[in-house]
Protein backbone atom coordinates (compact mmCIF):
# COMPACT_ATOMS: atom_id res chain seq x y z
CA UNK A 1 0.00 0.00 0.00
CA UNK A 2 2.89 2.42 0.68
CA UNK A 3 4.58 2.08 -3.02
CA UNK A 4 1.08 2.51 -4.55
CA UNK A 5 0.46 5.86 -2.68
CA UNK A 6 4.13 7.19 -3.51
CA UNK A 7 3.67 6.08 -7.13
CA UNK A 8 0.38 7.71 -7.41
CA UNK A 9 2.07 10.85 -5.21
CA UNK A 10 5.13 10.99 -7.82
CA UNK A 11 2.31 10.59 -11.39
CA UNK A 12 0.04 13.34 -9.97
CA UNK A 13 2.77 15.89 -9.14
CA UNK A 14 4.72 15.12 -12.40
CA UNK A 15 1.24 15.52 -14.02
CA UNK A 16 0.90 19.16 -12.75
CA UNK A 17 4.61 19.84 -13.81
CA UNK A 18 4.70 22.54 -16.52
CA UNK A 19 8.03 23.81 -18.22
CA UNK A 20 10.95 24.48 -16.41
CA UNK A 21 11.50 27.50 -15.16
CA UNK A 22 14.65 29.55 -15.50
CA UNK A 23 17.94 28.25 -13.88
CA UNK A 24 21.46 30.11 -12.99
CA UNK A 25 24.06 28.86 -15.66
CA UNK A 26 26.32 27.82 -12.95
CA UNK A 27 23.67 25.08 -12.24
CA UNK A 28 23.19 23.97 -15.36
CA UNK A 29 27.45 23.78 -17.08
CA UNK A 30 30.66 22.70 -15.26
CA UNK A 31 33.70 25.37 -16.54
CA UNK A 32 36.72 24.27 -17.83
CA UNK A 33 39.66 24.01 -15.18
CA UNK A 34 37.20 24.35 -12.24
CA UNK A 35 36.59 20.76 -10.95
CA UNK A 36 38.23 19.06 -7.84
CA UNK A 37 40.63 16.24 -7.83
CA UNK A 38 40.41 12.68 -5.96
CA UNK A 39 42.95 11.64 -3.16
CA UNK A 40 43.15 8.57 -1.23
CA UNK A 41 45.57 7.30 0.99
CA UNK A 42 45.86 4.52 3.31
CA UNK A 43 46.68 4.77 6.82
CA UNK A 44 45.57 3.37 10.61
CA UNK A 45 42.98 4.12 12.65
CA UNK A 46 44.17 3.28 16.30
CA UNK A 47 42.63 3.83 19.92
CA UNK A 48 39.36 1.38 19.13
CA UNK A 49 37.98 -0.70 22.10
CA UNK A 50 38.86 -4.11 20.82
CA UNK A 51 37.11 -3.58 17.76
CA UNK A 52 40.15 -3.85 15.29
CA UNK A 53 41.39 -5.75 12.39
CA UNK A 54 42.46 -9.69 13.35
CA UNK A 55 45.61 -9.30 12.50
CA UNK A 56 45.71 -12.77 11.44
CA UNK A 57 43.10 -12.07 8.68
CA UNK A 58 44.22 -8.84 8.16
CA UNK A 59 48.35 -9.00 7.79
CA UNK A 60 49.19 -5.99 6.30
CA UNK A 61 47.71 -3.94 9.70
CA UNK A 62 51.05 -5.63 11.05
CA UNK A 63 52.91 -4.36 8.75
CA UNK A 64 52.35 -0.87 8.76
CA UNK A 65 51.67 -0.59 11.85
CA UNK A 66 55.07 -2.01 12.85
CA UNK A 67 56.95 0.59 9.76
CA UNK A 68 55.11 3.42 11.82
CA UNK A 69 56.73 2.52 15.30
CA UNK A 70 60.29 1.80 13.85
CA UNK A 71 59.60 5.59 11.98
CA UNK A 72 59.09 6.76 15.44
CA UNK A 73 62.01 4.72 16.69
CA UNK A 74 60.38 1.63 18.23
CA UNK A 75 61.90 -1.35 17.39
CA UNK A 76 59.85 -4.23 17.20
CA UNK A 77 61.05 -6.91 14.97
CA UNK A 78 60.73 -10.55 15.82
CA UNK A 79 57.95 -9.37 18.21
CA UNK A 80 54.69 -11.02 18.74
CA UNK A 81 52.76 -7.57 17.73
CA UNK A 82 49.35 -8.25 17.62
CA UNK A 83 47.50 -5.28 19.07
CA UNK A 84 43.33 -5.65 18.70
CA UNK A 85 42.85 -1.59 18.73
CA UNK A 86 44.46 -1.02 15.66
CA UNK A 87 42.22 -0.57 11.73
CA UNK A 88 44.05 -0.15 8.50
CA UNK A 89 41.54 1.90 6.03
CA UNK A 90 41.50 3.93 3.11
CA UNK A 91 41.17 7.40 3.36
CA UNK A 92 39.44 9.20 0.54
CA UNK A 93 38.96 13.52 -0.32
CA UNK A 94 38.34 15.73 -3.41
CA UNK A 95 40.60 18.74 -3.29
CA UNK A 96 38.48 21.58 -4.05
CA UNK A 97 39.31 23.77 -7.60
CA UNK A 98 41.85 26.84 -6.10
CA UNK A 99 42.39 25.36 -2.89
CA UNK A 100 45.76 26.81 -1.20
CA UNK A 101 48.26 25.43 0.75
CA UNK A 102 47.01 25.36 4.59
CA UNK A 103 43.73 25.07 3.97
CA UNK A 104 41.66 22.12 5.43
CA UNK A 105 39.34 19.38 3.46
CA UNK A 106 36.63 16.89 4.51
CA UNK A 107 38.18 13.14 4.07
CA UNK A 108 36.15 9.85 4.51
CA UNK A 109 37.69 6.64 6.26
CA UNK A 110 36.39 3.19 5.26
CA UNK A 111 37.78 0.05 6.97
CA UNK A 112 39.50 -2.45 4.35
CA UNK A 113 39.84 -5.44 6.98
CA UNK A 114 37.55 -6.93 9.39
CA UNK A 115 37.48 -4.57 11.96
CA UNK A 116 33.85 -4.64 13.06
CA UNK A 117 33.93 -0.65 14.30
CA UNK A 118 35.94 2.67 13.75
CA UNK A 119 34.15 5.04 16.93
CA UNK A 120 35.92 5.96 18.93
CA UNK A 121 39.04 5.77 16.94
CA UNK A 122 42.35 8.14 15.82
CA UNK A 123 43.68 8.01 12.07
CA UNK A 124 47.22 8.37 11.95
CA UNK A 125 49.04 10.92 10.16
CA UNK A 126 48.03 9.63 6.53
CA UNK A 127 49.49 11.43 2.94
CA UNK A 128 46.79 11.69 0.41
CA UNK A 129 48.08 11.42 -3.04
CA UNK A 130 46.77 12.05 -6.47
CA UNK A 131 46.51 10.14 -9.74
CA UNK A 132 49.83 11.44 -10.67
CA UNK A 133 52.26 9.92 -7.09
CA UNK A 134 52.36 13.29 -5.92
CA UNK A 135 51.02 13.83 -1.97
CA UNK A 136 48.59 17.00 -2.03
CA UNK A 137 47.52 16.76 1.57
CA UNK A 138 48.09 14.98 4.83
CA UNK A 139 44.99 13.81 7.22
CA UNK A 140 45.03 13.45 11.05
CA UNK A 141 42.08 13.23 13.27
CA UNK A 142 39.24 11.60 15.77
CA UNK A 143 37.52 9.67 13.18
CA UNK A 144 33.40 10.36 13.64
CA UNK A 145 31.82 7.16 12.58
CA UNK A 146 28.88 5.77 10.95
CA UNK A 147 26.83 3.76 12.96
CA UNK A 148 26.72 1.45 16.17
CA UNK A 149 28.13 -1.96 16.60
CA UNK A 150 27.10 -3.92 19.49
CA UNK A 151 27.51 -7.44 20.53
CA UNK A 152 27.31 -10.23 23.29
CA UNK A 153 27.80 -14.18 23.59
CA UNK A 154 24.13 -14.72 21.90
CA UNK A 155 22.97 -11.53 20.16
CA UNK A 156 24.49 -8.72 18.32
CA UNK A 157 22.94 -5.35 16.60
CA UNK A 158 24.31 -2.88 14.19
CA UNK A 159 22.67 0.50 13.58
CA UNK A 160 24.02 2.53 10.21
CA UNK A 161 27.46 1.32 8.81
CA UNK A 162 30.24 1.32 11.82
CA UNK A 163 33.03 0.47 9.25
CA UNK A 164 32.96 4.10 7.47
CA UNK A 165 33.06 7.40 8.85
CA UNK A 166 34.52 10.66 8.21
CA UNK A 167 36.92 13.47 9.79
CA UNK A 168 35.37 16.78 9.02
CA UNK A 169 38.63 19.27 8.10
CA UNK A 170 40.39 16.38 8.77
CA UNK A 171 43.32 17.12 6.21
CA UNK A 172 45.28 20.05 5.64
CA UNK A 173 46.40 20.55 2.14
CA UNK A 174 50.40 20.96 1.15
CA UNK A 175 50.56 21.15 -2.48
CA UNK A 176 48.63 23.20 -5.07
CA UNK A 177 47.45 22.06 -8.03
CA UNK A 178 49.44 23.65 -10.82
CA UNK A 179 47.39 25.04 -13.20
CA UNK A 180 47.20 28.56 -14.39
CA UNK A 181 43.57 29.58 -14.86
CA UNK A 182 43.92 33.11 -15.20
CA UNK A 183 46.29 32.37 -18.63
CA UNK A 184 43.34 30.70 -20.20
CA UNK A 185 42.44 32.92 -23.39
CA UNK A 186 39.06 30.75 -24.17
CA UNK A 187 36.81 28.88 -21.90
CA UNK A 188 34.84 26.07 -22.37
CA UNK A 189 30.95 25.65 -20.78
CA UNK A 190 30.48 22.25 -20.51
CA UNK A 191 26.55 21.19 -19.81
CA UNK A 192 25.50 18.55 -17.57
CA UNK A 193 22.99 17.75 -19.50
CA UNK A 194 23.76 17.78 -23.07
CA UNK A 195 20.99 19.59 -25.45
CA UNK A 196 21.20 21.35 -28.53
CA UNK A 197 18.14 23.91 -27.38
CA UNK A 198 19.98 24.38 -23.64
CA UNK A 199 23.35 24.95 -25.57
CA UNK A 200 21.62 27.47 -27.98
CA UNK A 201 19.75 29.96 -25.10
CA UNK A 202 22.96 29.91 -22.84
CA UNK A 203 25.14 30.92 -26.30
CA UNK A 204 22.22 33.77 -26.94
CA UNK A 205 22.60 34.89 -22.91
CA UNK A 206 25.63 35.62 -22.73
CA UNK A 207 26.21 37.27 -26.11
CA UNK A 208 22.89 39.39 -25.44
CA UNK A 209 24.79 40.30 -22.17
CA UNK A 210 28.17 41.48 -23.63
CA UNK A 211 26.34 42.55 -26.47
CA UNK A 212 28.63 41.28 -29.07
CA UNK A 213 29.37 37.85 -30.19
CA UNK A 214 31.17 36.31 -27.07
CA UNK A 215 29.79 32.95 -26.98
CA UNK A 216 29.94 30.07 -29.59
CA UNK A 217 27.79 26.62 -29.44
CA UNK A 218 30.60 24.09 -30.29
CA UNK A 219 28.01 20.98 -30.30
CA UNK A 220 24.95 20.10 -27.86
CA UNK A 221 27.32 19.62 -24.58
CA UNK A 222 29.96 22.45 -24.96
CA UNK A 223 29.77 26.13 -25.27
CA UNK A 224 32.98 27.84 -26.33
CA UNK A 225 33.84 31.06 -24.67
CA UNK A 226 36.39 34.10 -25.94
CA UNK A 227 37.50 35.59 -22.80
CA UNK A 228 39.73 38.42 -24.32
CA UNK A 229 36.47 39.80 -26.31
CA UNK A 230 34.21 39.72 -22.89
CA UNK A 231 37.22 42.80 -21.90
CA UNK A 232 36.40 41.65 -18.64
CA UNK A 233 40.22 41.34 -17.59
CA UNK A 234 40.55 37.90 -16.61
CA UNK A 235 38.48 34.70 -16.90
CA UNK A 236 37.27 34.83 -13.32
CA UNK A 237 36.08 38.12 -13.98
CA UNK A 238 34.82 37.02 -17.12
CA UNK A 239 32.53 33.38 -15.40
CA UNK A 240 31.14 35.83 -12.28
CA UNK A 241 29.46 37.94 -15.18
CA UNK A 242 28.12 34.85 -16.83
CA UNK A 243 27.25 32.16 -14.01
CA UNK A 244 24.14 33.94 -12.89
CA UNK A 245 22.48 34.43 -15.81
CA UNK A 246 18.91 32.78 -15.91
CA UNK A 247 18.52 30.54 -18.92
CA UNK A 248 15.56 27.73 -19.17
CA UNK A 249 16.85 24.31 -19.66
CA UNK A 250 14.80 21.86 -22.66
CA UNK A 251 14.76 18.70 -20.82
CA UNK A 252 14.20 15.48 -22.85
CA UNK A 253 11.18 13.54 -22.56
CA UNK A 254 11.94 10.41 -20.07
CA UNK A 255 10.01 8.11 -17.98
CA UNK A 256 12.46 6.57 -14.92
CA UNK A 257 11.07 3.93 -13.30
CA UNK A 258 12.46 1.86 -9.91
CA UNK A 259 11.31 -2.03 -10.00
CA UNK A 260 12.17 -2.44 -6.55
CA UNK A 261 10.24 0.21 -5.27
CA UNK A 262 7.69 1.01 -7.48
CA UNK A 263 8.35 4.48 -7.84
CA UNK A 264 7.90 6.01 -11.50
CA UNK A 265 8.75 9.33 -12.51
CA UNK A 266 8.51 10.82 -15.58
CA UNK A 267 8.81 14.66 -17.29
CA UNK A 268 5.97 16.85 -18.42
CA UNK A 269 6.95 16.31 -22.69
CA UNK A 270 6.21 12.58 -22.44
CA UNK A 271 3.18 12.01 -25.04
CA UNK A 272 1.59 8.60 -26.08
CA UNK A 273 0.38 7.76 -29.35
CA UNK A 274 -3.08 6.19 -30.26
CA UNK A 275 -3.11 2.37 -28.07
CA UNK A 276 -5.26 -0.13 -26.98
CA UNK A 277 -3.88 -1.28 -23.29
CA UNK A 278 -5.79 -4.80 -21.58
CA UNK A 279 -4.35 -6.21 -18.24
CA UNK A 280 -4.29 -8.97 -16.25
CA UNK A 281 -2.88 -11.41 -13.42
CA UNK A 282 -3.23 -14.84 -12.89
CA UNK A 283 -2.25 -16.20 -9.74
CA UNK A 284 -1.42 -19.84 -9.55
CA UNK A 285 -2.03 -21.70 -5.93
CA UNK A 286 -0.56 -24.80 -5.26
CA UNK A 287 -1.75 -26.66 -1.28
CA UNK A 288 0.05 -29.78 0.16
CA UNK A 289 -1.99 -31.39 3.26
CA UNK A 290 -0.90 -34.83 3.72
CA UNK A 291 -2.39 -37.25 5.46
CA UNK A 292 -1.21 -40.25 7.86
CA UNK A 293 -3.10 -43.02 8.34
CA UNK A 294 -2.44 -44.91 11.09
CA UNK A 295 -3.59 -49.02 11.60
CA UNK A 296 -6.35 -50.10 14.77
CA UNK A 297 -4.98 -50.15 17.91
CA UNK A 298 -2.89 -53.68 18.78
CA UNK A 299 -3.26 -54.26 14.53
CA UNK A 300 -0.31 -55.12 12.59
CA UNK A 301 1.06 -52.48 10.30
CA UNK A 302 2.61 -49.46 10.17
CA UNK A 303 1.77 -45.57 9.65
CA UNK A 304 1.58 -44.32 6.32
CA UNK A 305 1.57 -40.99 5.41
CA UNK A 306 -0.80 -40.27 1.98
CA UNK A 307 -0.41 -37.25 -0.26
CA UNK A 308 -3.14 -34.62 -0.58
CA UNK A 309 -2.66 -31.83 -2.75
CA UNK A 310 -4.70 -29.13 -4.42
CA UNK A 311 -3.94 -26.86 -7.18
CA UNK A 312 -5.88 -23.74 -8.68
CA UNK A 313 -5.62 -20.87 -10.89
CA UNK A 314 -7.35 -17.54 -10.41
CA UNK A 315 -7.52 -15.31 -12.39
CA UNK A 316 -7.83 -11.48 -11.83
CA UNK A 317 -10.05 -9.85 -14.60
CA UNK A 318 -7.77 -6.53 -13.77
CA UNK A 319 -8.11 -4.14 -16.71
CA UNK A 320 -10.29 -4.72 -19.71
CA UNK A 321 -9.49 -3.52 -22.98
CA UNK A 322 -9.14 0.20 -22.41
CA UNK A 323 -8.21 2.73 -25.69
CA UNK A 324 -5.77 5.82 -24.93
CA UNK A 325 -6.65 8.67 -28.03
CA UNK A 326 -3.24 9.96 -29.40
CA UNK A 327 -1.89 13.17 -28.45
CA UNK A 328 -2.37 12.13 -24.58
CA UNK A 329 0.10 12.80 -21.81
CA UNK A 330 1.34 9.63 -20.18
CA UNK A 331 0.72 11.44 -17.25
CA UNK A 332 -3.25 11.28 -17.46
CA UNK A 333 -2.93 7.64 -18.41
CA UNK A 334 -1.15 6.70 -15.63
CA UNK A 335 -3.39 9.05 -13.26
CA UNK A 336 -6.31 6.77 -14.64
CA UNK A 337 -4.86 3.53 -14.19
CA UNK A 338 -3.87 4.58 -10.68
CA UNK A 339 -7.51 5.47 -10.28
CA UNK A 340 -8.46 1.88 -11.16
CA UNK A 341 -6.20 0.78 -8.44
CA UNK A 342 -3.58 -0.97 -10.74
CA UNK A 343 -0.43 -1.57 -8.63
CA UNK A 344 3.18 0.03 -9.42
CA UNK A 345 4.72 -2.95 -10.49
CA UNK A 346 1.86 -3.68 -12.92
CA UNK A 347 1.66 -0.29 -14.05
CA UNK A 348 5.51 -0.95 -14.74
CA UNK A 349 4.82 -3.78 -16.94
CA UNK A 350 2.36 -1.87 -18.78
CA UNK A 351 4.44 1.27 -19.61
CA UNK A 352 7.04 -1.27 -20.53
CA UNK A 353 4.18 -2.79 -22.87
CA UNK A 354 3.34 0.58 -24.36
CA UNK A 355 6.84 1.47 -25.37
CA UNK A 356 7.25 -2.07 -27.13
CA UNK A 357 4.50 -1.28 -29.16
CA UNK A 358 6.15 2.22 -30.19
CA UNK A 359 3.13 3.96 -28.58
CA UNK A 360 5.30 5.51 -25.97
CA UNK A 361 7.40 8.65 -27.10
CA UNK A 362 10.15 8.91 -24.66
CA UNK A 363 13.52 7.29 -23.53
CA UNK A 364 12.42 4.75 -21.27
CA UNK A 365 14.83 3.97 -18.52
CA UNK A 366 14.95 1.11 -15.91
CA UNK A 367 16.57 1.02 -12.52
Amino acid sequence: MKNVLLAFAVLIASSCLGDAGPVRIKDLVEFDGVRGNDLVGYGLVVGLNGSGDGIRNAPFTEEIMSNLLERLGVNVTGEQFRPKNVAAVLVTATLPPFARSGSRIDVTVSAIGDAKSLMGGTLVMTPLTAADGQIYAVAQGAVISGGVAAETEAASVVTGVPTSGGIPAGARVEREIDFDFGALRTLRLALRVPDFTTAGRIEMAINRTFGRQVALMLDSGTVELDVSATRSGSPARAISRIENLMVEPEMKARVVVDQRSGTIVMGADVRISRVAVSQGNLTLRIEDAPVAVQPNPFAPGQTVVLPRSAAAIDEDPGIGLAEVDGGTSLAEVVAGLNALGVAPRDLIDILKSIKAAGALHAEFVVQ
